[in-house]
Formats: C-alpha cells, sequence, structure tokens
C-alpha cells in the first residue's frame, strides 16, 4: 500500500452495520449530504447480515428468553460471531466505537454526534425482537444510544439517525463547514427563525432588521430570537444555557 493509499485509508470515516435487513441501507443515507459523501468517498458504509454467521440449518439468530418471559432474544454466539468478523476486517490501528442503539442507552445529542465524527468510525450492532444478550453488550464493551424516548421495531432506524447527524459534520460533506455551528443545539440553543424570497408573502414580511444589512444587529436579532425559542419550547436548555453563562461570567470575574 502505498503512503498516499495509506493516509485516504486513515482519512475515511468508516461505518459498519451489524443487521438483519441489510436490505434496508443506505437507504435515506443515499441522498442529500450523506450520499454525497458517500460517493465522494468521505464515509464509507458497509452492511453485515447477523443471519450469514448461524451455523444451524435453519440459520436461527434468536432464541427463548432465559427465565422465560415473551419474546427472543438475539443469540450470544451468533452476533459475537459477526462482531469478531467486522472486527477483523479492519486495517491495523483502526478502532471502530461500538454502539448498540437501545432505549436504555445514553440520549443521543449534538455533543455525542460531535465525538463519534471525530473518531475513525463506527460499528453499530442492529437489535431485533427482545434485544441482545447482555452478554455480548458487556463482553465487546458496546455502548448503548438511544435517540429518544420511545421504542422502534429495530435498530435499524436508529443507526441511520445516528450515522446521518455524524456524516454530516465529516469535512468536506456540508459545502461550508461552518454552516453547521449555528444548528440547533451546537450552541446550546434552538435555532432562530429562517426567511426568504419573496420578500411579501400572503401580507406578511420577515422583521426588518433582518432587511438593514446591518450585521451586528442581525446577529443580535438572532441570538436573541433564539433564546426565547429555547425559553418557549425547551426550559431544559434554556436552564443549562443560562447556568453556563453564569458560570463563563464568574471566571471572568
Amino acid at each position: 500500500m502505498s503512503a498516499a493509499d495509506s493516509a485516504s485509508e486513515k482519512a475515511l470515516w468508516a461505518a459498519h452495520l451489524l443487521t438483519l435487513f441489510p436490505e434496508m441501507f443506505p437507504g435515506p443515507l443515499g441522498h442529500s449530504l450523506a450520499g454525497r459523501g458517500l460517493k465522494k468517498g468521505i464515509w464509507s458504509l458497509d452492511c453485515h447480515n447477523i443471519r450469514s454467521f448461524a451455523t444451524d440449518k435453519h440459520a436461527n439468530v434468536d432464541a427463548p428468553p432465559f427465565g422465560g418471559g415473551h419474546g427472543m432474544v438475539m443469540r450470544p454466539d451468533v452476533m459475537g460471531r459477526a462482531i469478531e468478523h467486522v472486527i477483523a476486517q479492519q486495517p491495523p490501528k483502526r478502532n471502530l466505537t461500538r454502539l448498540y442503539p437501545s432505549p436504555r442507552g445514553k440520549l443521543l445529542d449534538q455533543k455525542m454526534v460531535r465525538e463519534l465524527s471525530q473518531q475513525e468510525g463506527v460499528m453499530i450492532v442492529c437489535g431485533r425482537y427482545e434485544g441482545l444478550d447482555q452478554r455480548v453488550i458487556e463482553h465487546y464493551q458496546l455502548t448503548e444510544v438511544s435517540i429518544g424516548d420511545y421504542v422502534l421495531s429495530g435498530g435499524e432506524q436508529a443507526a441511520m439517525v445516528i450515522l446521518d447527524t455524524v456524516v454530516r459534520l465529516l469535512p468536506g460533506v456540508m459545502g461550508k463547514q461552518e454552516s453547521h455551528l449555528e444548528d440547533s443545539f451546537e450552541s446550546g440553543l434552538l435555532e432562530h427563525h429562517h426567511y426568504t424570497q419573496p420578500r411579501d408573502w400572503q401580507g406578511l414580511e420577515p422583521p426588518e432588521v433582518l432587511l438593514s444589512g446591518h450585521h451586528q444587529n442581525i446577529a443580535k436579532w438572532r441570538h436573541e430570537n433564539a433564546i426565547e425559542i429555547t425559553t418557549d419550547r425547551r426550559s431544559d436548555l434554556i436552564a443549562a444555557y443560562m447556568a453556563k453563562k453564569h458560570l463563563k461570567k464568574e471566571d471572568k470575574d
């Protein structure tokens, strides 16, 4: 491998998905920003069919839970072989962050998204049925991640959300890298309102300050608008924002 190839391989952000439904991908990830980034080689996507690692003639991947109860649990032996296969595929020194979408997991937020975008890539284990044998989660140190307080039929949809949030932050995916800096949650606030042409629509016009060309006043309006929206819609976010602002003021004093 040449030095150029080695540098390119190192720069590539890799996503490996373990799923029973590889045909679901790339799905939405093949379009818009994520899709363009995929075509440009900024990131890669490999799907691994968990059922391929079953060894019995029926290719079973699940079994009844010990202790009884409803539903089925994904087998640790099958999943273990699938995970080992992905690990063995990786080039030397590439470490994939191991994720398992789960309602029990840490809530996905923009801080976590930024951290994932700065890693070398991810391995996402997409669960089904009642979930994954706990021994697999512990043995392979899978980080459980939740995208919200609700239950999906499987981890595939959550994996798409995780990947979309991360990929858009990779260098070269967005037209202007600074574009995401005003996104909701980046500053701790929800994003301000947006307006565009035509100026008069249904008798409604945008705030006059946005047409003034005075950049300082526009920035001030947008910041105040973001605070107003966050205060109205997310008391938890505004409380955290104000607390952080207070700490910064104390540090200056």
